[in-house]
Parts: C-alpha cells; structure tokens; sequence
C-alpha cells in the first residue's frame, strides 16, 4: 500500500485507517507509542473491540506512520497487518521499523534499518512483508529474508504497481527512459513505441532478478501518461502470461487492458487520479474504486466502463466485507473539522441492497450486519440439506451401477459353466438386494456338509499380469489379478517355489511382510497392513531333497482385505538367489474361495492357484533388465504402475501426524518440491519421488493436508538412515512451535470407520444365523398346529361322558408336549459348526481392529 496522496488523510502524525477480517484498525502515535483499536459495525456505528500498544523508547520526538497495508507473512503464510514507522532522526541516518501484527495484538519486529534519506516516493509494502521503494531513480527493497537494504540494477522515474505474479514472484512495474540499445527491442512496434514517446514500461522480477517482456500488461505508448496500475488477473498459459490489468491517466482516463491490448475506455469525473482500487460486491460485480489528489472519489463498472457513482471531501476509503455478508463493501471515511475521530463520518455501500451511514441508528433497519449473517447461516443449511441429497442420490446411483455389474458377472459365469459343460447355481433374490418372482427353496442341514466336499473348478484366465522387479537388495514379484476373481478371495499370499532343476545349495532366506492394496483409482493408491506384521523370520531350505518335486524357497503369509484391490506382492531378498546365477521360481497364490450359502452363511475353502514362472539370471540383472526406471519428464516422474507397486513394497513405511496451532503448513509442500527436489508420479499425483542425490535418492513421499494447520506425512524409505535424514531435514523448515507425531497403527479416522463396519459385520452374522433357525422351528410348529387342532365341531360330542372328557384331556395334554418339543428344537452339529466359526471370525477382526485403535 502506497503513501497517501498530498493533503490526505493522516499525515505522519495523524491517525491511520485500516481494513483487515472485517474489521477497521485504526493505528496512531501518542505518548512514545504505536497505537492499535479494533472496531467493528455495531448498530450502524463503529466501536468495541480490543486495542493494543508497541513502546517506541527514545524515539517519541522523530516518530511517524509511513504507511500501512496488509501482507502476507513468509513463516507462516498468513495474512497480517503491517504498518512502517520512521524511527528517530540523526544528522547522518533516519531509522525504519516495519511491524507486523498478530492475532493477540501483538506487534512483531519484522526489520528494522537505516538510510541516509527519508522514504517519499513510491512506497510499498509487499509480501514477506517487504519494503520496496524508489530514490533518486533507483529501486530499492528490504525484508527479513535479505536482512539488508538491496538494490536491483534498473533505473526508473516511478513505480506504477508492485506485487505478486504467478511464475514469477513478486513483480515490479515501473516507468524509465527509452534504451534502444542492440538486441533490447521486444519487436519493431516496441521500438517504435520507445522512438516516439522517449519513455518506456519495464517489468522486473525481483525473487528471479531478471527482466520481464512489459509489453503483455500494456503498450509503452502510454508510459507517459499512466499514474497507477492495477493488475486485476495474471497467470501462465503454455508458457505465456496472460494479464487483465486496469489504469488510470494524467489524461482523466480509466483504461482497461487484456493481455497487453487496450479493450476500453472511461472518462473520469475529477483531474488527477492518483490510486486505483477493485472491489467484487454482490452478483460478482466488479467495481473499479478511483481516488483523486483533491479528495474525491469516483466507482466504475467493469461490465460497461461508466461511472456509477462519485464522492468529494473523502479522506480515506477502504474495501472489505464489514457487514459480513461474504462480498466486499466501500468504506468512504469523509473529512469532518468538527471531530477529531476518524469514523465520525463515513458511508457503506456496495452500490446495491447495502447502505449505511454515519448518524443514523440501523438496529431495526433490514439488512442489518446480524440480519445479513443469519441469512448466511439460513443458507448454508440450505445447502447441506442440498448436499447430503445429492450424496443419498449418488449412494443410489453407485448401488444400482453395483447391482448392474454383479448381474453381468453371474452372467459371465453362467456362459463359462454353459460351455464347460457344468452346472450353474444362481444366487438367492436376498443375497442381491432383489424381490424374488418365485420361492426361494433352502436346503436342508444336511445339504451343507454335502456341498462343502464338492469342488469347483478355478478360471484358467485369472492372472491379467505376473511381474518383477529389482529394487536394491530386494526381488520384488507381483501378481495383478483380474478384478471379477480378486473380488472372490480372502487371505492371500505368494509364495516363490525354486524348481527342483536348481536344487544345488541350501540358502538361508530372511523373510518380511509387506502389504500393498490398490484401489481401482490410480490417484486413490494406498500402501496399508491389513494387520499387524510378524517379526522378521528365517527360513532353512533343504534343496537337497529329491522326493520333493519343488521346494519353497519364500512364503509371504500376508491377510489382506482384496475389497477394491487387484495386485498382490511379495518381497525377498536377492543375493541368495544369485548364489544360482540362473534360477526359476514358480509363483503360488494361496487364498480362500469365498462361497454364499443359501441360509446366509459364508463358508470358504483353501485353494493354491499356480501363476506362472518368473527366470531371474545374473546377467539380467547386471544389464539392468528388472530395473526400476524413474526418470524427469517436465514436472512428472515417468514411472510405471509396477516399478511404482516395487519401490513401495521394498521400502519402509512411516506415517507422521503434524499440527501447528500459530502456522500453516504451507511449507512442507516447498520443502517436497525445493529441498527434497521431489516430483509427482506421472501415474498417481499423490505419491512424490525424490530425485536429490545421495541417500535420500528413491524416497518416496505422500503429503495429505486435512486443514491448513494439520496434515499427514507418509514416507517410504529403504532404511531409518534414510528416515532420519529426512526428518532432519523437515524439523529445518517447519514452524518451532509444531508438533510431528508418528502414527503407528495406521490414522485414527481410518480405523473407527474400519471399526464400525467390523461391528456391524459381526452383528449381521449373528442375526442372520439365528434367525434362519427360528424361523424353521415357527414354520415347524405352524405345521403341527394346522395338522393337529382340534376341530370345534367333534368338541360338542366328546363331552357326553366323563369317560370321553377324560380321553379328550390327555388328547390336548398330548399336544402340549409335543408344541414344546417343537419349541426346543436341537441343532445340526455342522450347522452349528459353521455358525461358531462365523461368528468367532467376525469377532476377531473387530478385536484386532480395537487393539490397533488402541495403540495408535
């Protein structure tokens, strides 16, 4: 924010308005101090708020406000208030303070230095927050990172506009004279343009500190004639800069300016314009807000570039959203002589539904500041409702689609049994959600036992892909199976089984567990342990042995969750196998098959499915054929889905929770980016690769971000060395005050909704196994009821004698007795068998599931 204008509001010593959250701060000198009130709209007047206080010592005398701005701070991303005092005066030296304020009205010291001049023309706070400003045509600029006063090699007449521009940091527009020195001109119209009007606009970057082609902002025709400049929009398209920016002239004029070409313009109601402002009200309107020398102010349209309205004696005006209803609104503080407070005149407004002045009580006025905010709060209820009915429609439409693909596989299954010449069961109406058009017939008890010995044969095509890899000192063998028969199995694992042609030594093998899951997404990739890991075991082959048509030489016992995933792996250590120089291994796959039956229950049966063959030979190796390759292309790594599946399956994996309650974590995506030189997986974006040189080479990361103050840091590394590193290298950049936390048993969010479906799984299992039994004996005594009532009409002619009395009680104590055997119905010993044993494994996994909850 530049300096005021001459004869504006403030001077050194006066006070100093200034928006910030919907708030106005004043700051003023008095008593050798810098002071601060907070005030908000209340009642259509301004006041409440806390206030606060920085000590000058010593400098009381010389003191004075240079100007103030809001600015983003480096440490902590923050936008904060700053504002830059002159210090004391000396023969030779005028001290700078630049403040910056906190939250708790606190002032923090962000540089402090001194110059041989007082600062007067082109002051600015920028970024950082930074001092930039303009002397004897020459730039200079200060903030905490350069710790002293630099200045770039350009010479200038006047800075024109100053502040951030995608790709290229904070920039600097300014006006100098015309060089037409060789090589120089842009192109022939920008030769000419500097030929004619002797000046010229230049842009230059000051993080990059090189020369911008000014020509994309404006022309260099108007040099001479602009007195401020706005940049409304600029961004980077195929490698070009595309700018939306906004002026005004010594001429009286507002011209608008895209992409460098002038597109329209204003004639402005007042002489010499000075400032230039843009404020987004209601509708998406934007408004151009235009402050004059004299003290006048005009707003202009951007939809037609006509003036909408137009004040005199204005001493500041400010933009910010102080009604709070989620758009800007214009502040226009009016020169008063009778009061000495700088809101004792003022006007809101956003040339619509908000208007409000000074002197005039609003408390039963419509739209009032707490009106405004109850009709926010009245909509966005509105429009959770909106969006949870949207969900409960998606929930729907996902449902239906899953219905519509079970249908196409069962009918894929039945074409296979068709032309295999086998029979073909179709599920029951109530296992697929569907109203059944006949009887649904149950079997029998008996008829478990019987169908549990009967096997079913496996689909030859359910391997879509068998590979490996090599990363390090690690064999990485992968399986990717197909999605219709992954979705079948549970508690998969590989084994790797040398051939009995290889069967010469007897190696040590030490064997890890490593879980991958995959989801269908490439972007939603998730490396997760289903369950806790075993220790590491050792494992003695005896390759010697001729009986044994083929040896295991690796078992991975891996129980994995295959809901959504595809790919299972397994991880062994290389060098023993090179101890064969050329080796086979058959790849095994060990799952159980999952069956429904028709009382509900799931019974499943342990199957060993033979992959395929993977060869590995010295040579190979050596010539880097299974190696992972991950190379640059652009801001991409270029790494398959399987060297990707290897690298994380070969690595450590450690998740770090990290908060910070002062700062946000903008600086741990930098740190990926810059420091660690990580780039994303072209296949998966989530997922980075680190391409610094030395030990941290292969590390790879996954930063999620849950709020701005909190996120989740996963790393997969090849050793704690690595880890270590790594963190030392992070504690460098994160705030003091953060707090990292290693996550061991996997996110606490994660695990109580993996908790909840496991209780409720184990409640579904209950239920549905004892209510298939109750319900067989209520049909069974129904049965008997019907078949042996006692008919009204023989009632009558059993009671003429005391002998048929008799005989018709023991006739009705006879059916009791048989109504209450029917009740205590005993049952099948398998039946129950397979009801214990489901429920028991329900049981279990929500057990492991608290435990894991409980460490974590």
């Amino acid at each position: 924010m530049a300096a005021g204008p001459p004869g504006g509001g403030g001077g050194g010593g006066g006070a100093h308005a200034l928006p910030y959250g919907g708030q106005v701060l004043v700051l003023w000198l008095a008593e050798a101090e810098l002071r601060l009130r907070r005030t908000a709209l209340r009642g259509g007047r301004f006041g409440g708020g806390s206030s606060g206080a920085f000590g000058l010592r010593g400098r009381r005398r010389d003191a004075a406000i240079v100007c103030c701005g809001c600015a983003a701070h480096a440490a902590t991303g923050v936008l904060l208030p700053c504002v830059l005092l002159r210090g004391r005066k000396r023969s030779e030296a005028v001290e700078y303070l630049l403040l910056a304020l906190h939250g708790s009205n606190r002032f923090e010291l962000c540089c402090q230095f001194e110059l041989d001049y007082e600062l007067k023309e082109d002051v600015r706070l920028l970024d950082g927050p930074a001092v930039l400003w303009r002397h004897a045509d020459r730039l200079f600029y200060i903030s905490p990172g350069t710790s002293t006063v630099l200045s770039p090699p350009v010479q200038l007449s006047s800075v024109v506009w100053a502040g951030e521009v995608e790709g290229e940091g904070t920039v600097v527009l300014g006006v100098r004279t015309a060089r037409l020195q060789e090589g120089e001109a842009e192109d022939g119209l920008s030769a000419s343009d500097r030929a004619i009007w002797g000046t010229e606009f230049f842009g230059y970057a000051i993080e990059a500190q090189k020369m911008l082609a000014s020509t994309c902002f404006m022309p260099h025709a108007y040099s001479r004639v602009v007195s401020a400049v706005h940049v409304c929009k600029s961004e980077m398209l195929k490698k070009q800069l595309r700018t939306s920016v906004v002026a005004v002239t010594h001429k009286n004029q507002l011209i608008w300016f895209q992409d460098g070409h002038p597109k329209g313009v204003c004639e402005l109601p007042y002489e010499k314009p000075w400032s230039i402002k843009t404020a987004v009200t209601s509708g998406n309107h934007l408004l151009f807000i235009v402050s004059f020398a004299s003290g006048n102010v005009c707003v202009v349209r951007s939809e037609n570039l006509q003036v909408a309205s137009k004040w005199q004696k204005v001493k500041s005006v400010l933009v910010d959203d102080f009604v709070g209803c989620g758009t800007d609104q214009l502040l226009l503080l009016f020169k008063d002589d009778s009061s000495t407070d700088l809101l004792s005149t003022f006007k809101i407004t956003d040339l619509g539904k908000v208007n409000y002045e000074s002197g005039i009580n609003y408390k039963d006025d419509v739209p009032a500041a707490e009106g405004l905010q109850e009709n926010g709060l009245l909509t966005i209820q509105a429009l959770e409702k909106r969006l949870q009915a949207g969900l409960s429609s998606v929930l729907e439409l996902q449902q239906h689609l899953g219905l519509k693909k079970r249908v196409l596989i069962e009918s894929c299954r039945a074409l296979i049994d068709l032309v295999e010449e086998r029979s073909h069961i179709l599920p029951t109406a109530k296992k697929e959600g569907l109203v059944s058009l006949w009887d649904d017939v149950e079997n029998p008890p008996h008829s478990l036992s019987k169908e549990a010995s009967s096997t079913s044969k496996v689909p030859d095509h359910f391997v879509e892909k068998l590979w490996q890899r090599v990363v390090g000192e690690s064999l990485v063998v992968g399986v990717k199976l197909t999605e219709s028969f992954s979705l079948s199995l549970s508690d998969v694992s590989l084994s790797l089984v040398v051939d009995q042609d290889f069967s010469s030594i007897s190696p040590i093998i030490e064997c890890r567990n490593k879980i991958i899951k995959l989801n269908k997404a490439f972007s939603a990739l998730s490396v997760s342990s289903c369950q806790i890991e075993p220790p590491p075991k050792k494992m003695k082959l005896d390759l010697h042995s001729k009986n044994d048509l083929k040896n295991q030489v690796h078992k991975k016992c891996s129980k994995i969750n295959l809901e959504g995933a595809k790919t299972v792996t397994a991880v062994t250590s290389l060098s023993p196998l090179l101890a064969f120089h050329c080796v086979c291994c058959v790849v095994l796959l060990h799952a159980k098959k999952q069956k429904h039956q028709n009382d509900g229950l799931q019974k499943s049966k342990k199957i060993t499915l033979l992959c395929g063959k993977v060869l590995l030979s010295l040579e190979d190796i050596s010539n880097g054929k299974y190696s992972v390759k991950m190379l640059r292309d652009n801001s991409y790594c270029t790494g398959s889905m399987e060297d990707i599946l290897a690298v994380l399956a070969a690595s450590m994996r450690f998740s770090f929770q990290i908060q910070s309650s002062d700062f946000t974590l903008t600086s741990v995506n930098s740190w990926l980016l810059g420091e660690m030189e990580c780039t994303p997986f072209k296949e998966c974006h989530d997922y980075m690769f680190c391409h610094k040189a030395g030990n941290v080479y292969g590390t790879v990361f996954n930063w999620t971000l849950k709020s701005p103050f909190e996120g989740v840091l996963m790393l997969f590394c090849r050793s704690l060395t690595v880890l270590f590193q790594c963190l030392h290298s992070l504690t460098k950049v994160l705030p003091p005050s953060c707090d990292v936390k290693l996550l061991k048993s996997g996110s606490k969010d994660v695990l109580t909704e993996q908790l909840a479906l496991a209780l409720e799984k184990e409640m579904l299992t209950s239920r549905t196994s004892l209510s298939s039994k109750e319900s067989k004996a209520e049909n069974s005594l129904r049965q008997n009821e019907s078949g042996k009532k006692i008919s009204d009409a023989p009632v009558a002619s059993l009671l003429d004698s005391e002998d048929k009395v008799q005989q018709f009680r023991m006739k009705l104590q006879n059916e009791r007795e048989e109504s209450v055997l029917n009740m205590n119905q005993t049952m099948n010993g398998t039946l129950y068998q397979e009801m214990a044993l489901k429920i028991a494994e329900a049981q279990l996994s929500s057990d492991m599931i608290v435990w894991r909850l409980s460490k974590s």
